[in-house]
């Protein structure tokens, strides 16, 4: 049914408010990526089958109202929890189960439906404690969750469910109760800073593409999230995309633009197609599309499936992209404000941005200014992964500090091994070490410690991560990724790459290091784009953190963690070698040499490091030294 006028909508909320409360019990299933190739989908059936026996059971929203319902069983988006999943949570109880298989399902509507008891067994335990429901666990207990609110908790693939929790009522607000002007005074005013990296004011780029004589404007969302270890746009769009989609059309009212595109990575198809069963029931409702809500306002939302380079993040490389060009940055000015997509006035946000947009015309920029701090109001995603217990996605208030988040949130670095440092913001940002868990993870903050947020990527490292091959790894992606259009992007990262690639390998200098600095001082101060920019900022500060490291390479010729092949030697104990020459024939370059009963030796000279003489002494006469 089309929603004609506000009143229309008024009564279609209420309905659905209705029928989301009509099942005497939900079941969530998780359908983020992560669970989902975890095995979810054959959960979620198998729920369906059990659920189908009862009487009146409701596996999905209709338009037709439903009685005596008993069960609904629903694919949510994505929990956060991914270190646990797949994931079930049971409603109105909020027991969340953990890696749930499909053989539990019988059990837990046993348990859980049936008789609303939880099932001990499949419940989060921490230190010996069980978590009955979600709320409880530490790693939910201590976030925020408001942009990620609404994911694990309402049915991804129904606007229905989105209308019954409050969705469109910020559309709603701006279309009847507010000027373009005053939507952008109050994203001025709450100081919303893009979510994308860079924390350039939201409001402000607004304002500037309002005021532009063009008439013709766009609004454009950046969802080609391409840092390693990053995933949580992909989250948002999977598990709320009406709520990024209403910040998209409120910008669109503000600015006076008509159309909108979404640039997605093509490497995201569940997100994608969410995205494309969301515009669909959002026009078919009338929330998009001509005359929405009766009130004149038209706007309409393409998706383009990204190219699949990273620099295709960045803003005039991404416009470049939609048109159907190379995706490659061009020089500025014109900003992306005056000439963008189409060489028309573009706003252009993330995707985390425009989820925030709603909450802020909801609830007032005061509100807003009452969570993280003064210079970054809001919540940030991060996704955590790497050496630390619970790992998935998380959000908090701008301004908490790291030490919270991976030892609280995270339950601290797995085994308990000594934390070493945090990379965060992916291949464009810095690493935090052990001094720096108390700091405020906020864009200014951060920028002091020449790291940024950037997409929100933390990846937790812990003593046994050799920080030259870190560099190593980021340094190879960026190159790797470079559009080649800028010399110092294009031919620094390579040289950079290849100095690095010559330190694991046991072949570095001292002045390798100072080359190292040189070069990445010279493509942070002349690289054409954003990304070029601060493509050396991981070696960089790597460098200044772990210098010691460094040097340990290249003087020593020694890697203390082992983690570079080159730099490892192998020695057999004379004493413990039965000389049974099991090792010398196995070896495949004949670097071991030596008498039947007698200790045999390793030539370092020939020997390429590749550990096939450990694996096979039946003696254990054989080690590896770091």
């Amino acid at each position: 049914m089309r929603l004609e006028n506000r009143e229309s909508l008024a009564k279609k909320r209420e309905d659905a408010k209705a029928a989301m409360k009509q099942p005497k019990h939900r079941i969530l299933v998780c359908a983020g990526t992560g669970c989902l190739a975890g095995g979810s989908a054959k959960i979620y059936d198998r729920f369906v089958e059990l659920a189908a026996k009862e009487d009146g059971v409701e596996v999905a929203f209709g338009d037709e109202a439903h009685q005596g319902i008993h069960t609904g069983v629903k694919r949510s988006g994505c929990h956060g929890f991914c270190e646990m999943g797949p994931l079930v949570r049971i409603e109105p109880s909020n027991y969340l189960y953990i890696k749930v298989k499909e053989d539990d399902c019988d059990e837990i509507f046993e348990e859980s439906i049936y008789n609303d008891r939880p099932v001990e067994r499949l419940l989060y335990e921490s230190e010996g404690v069980k978590y009955e429901t979600q709320e409880k666990i530490p790693f939910y207990a201590k976030q925020t969750r408001l942009v990620l609110k609404n994911c694990g908790h309402i049915d991804a693939e129904n606007i229905d469910e989105y209308l019954a929790v409050g969705g469109y009522r910020a559309l709603e607000k701006v279309l009847f109760e507010m000027t373009p002007q005053e939507v952008i005074d109050e994203i001025l005013e709450s100081n919303l800073r893009g979510r994308g990296g860079g924390g350039f004011q939201t409001g402000y780029k607004w304002k500037q593409v309002a005021r532009q004589k063009e008439t013709e404007r766009y609004v454009v969302c950046n969802g080609d999230e391409g840092d390693p270890g990053a995933f949580m746009d992909r989250s948002v769009m999977e598990g709320d995309p009406h709520k990024m989609l209403e910040g998209m059309m409120i910008a669109g009212y503000a600015v006076g633009a008509a159309e909108g595109y979404i640039y997605v990575r093509a490497e995201y198809p569940l997100a994608i197609n969410r995205l494309k069963l969301a515009i669909a029931q959002a026009n078919e409702a009338g929330l998009l599309g001509e005359n929405i809500l009766g009130t004149g306002f038209h706007f309409q939302i393409h998706i383009n499936r990204g190219a699949g380079a990273f620099v295709c993040g960045e803003g005039s490389a991404l416009t470049a992209s939609i048109e159907g060009e190379r995706g490659m940055p061009r020089t500025k000015p014109p900003r992306t404000v005056e000439q963008g997509l189409f060489g028309k006035p573009t706003v252009l946000n993330n995707v985390e941005t425009y989820a925030n947009v709603p909450m802020i015309i909801n609830e007032g920029a005061a509100w807003y200014h009452t969570i993280g701090t003064e210079g970054s109001p809001g919540t940030k995603a991060f996704a955590l992964t790497g050496s630390v217990k619970n790992t998935g996605l998380i959000e908090v208030p701008m301004g908490t500090n790291l030490r919270d988040i991976v030892y609280d949130i995270g339950g601290g670095v797995k085994n308990d091994v000594p934390f070493k440092a945090v990379q965060i913001g992916g291949p464009s940002g810095g690493c935090l070490v052990t001094r720096d868990l108390d700091v405020k993870l906020d864009f200014d903050s951060l920028k002091k410690l020449g790291a940024m947020i950037g997409s929100g990527g933390l990846v937790v490292m812990d003593e046994n991560t050799c920080m030259v091959e870190v560099a190593r790894f980021f340094m190879n992606f960026t190159q790797n990724e470079s559009c080649g259009k800028c010399v110092p992007c294009r031919e620094g990262t390579k040289r950079m790459l290849e100095i690095l690639e010559d330190i694991v390998a046991g072949k570095g200098t001292e002045e390798s290091l100072s080359m190292l600095e040189e070069l990445g001082e010279a493509i942070t101060n002349t690289a054409l784009c954003g990304l070029g920019k601060s493509a050396a900022l991981p070696v960089l500060s790597t460098l200044r953190n772990f210098r010691e490291e460094y040097l340990e390479h290249v003087v020593e010729k020694r890697c203390k963690t082992g983690n570079c092949q080159a730099l490892q030697n192998y020695k057999i104990l004379p004493e413990v070698c039965k000389g049974c020459s099991k090792c010398a024939r196995n070896c495949p370059v004949n670097a071991i040499s030596g008498k039947i009963k007698e200790p045999f030796v390793i030539d370092q000279a020939i020997c390429i490091k590749c550990g096939t003489c450990l694996e096979n002494c039946p003696f254990g006469a054989i080690v590896k030294e770091s």
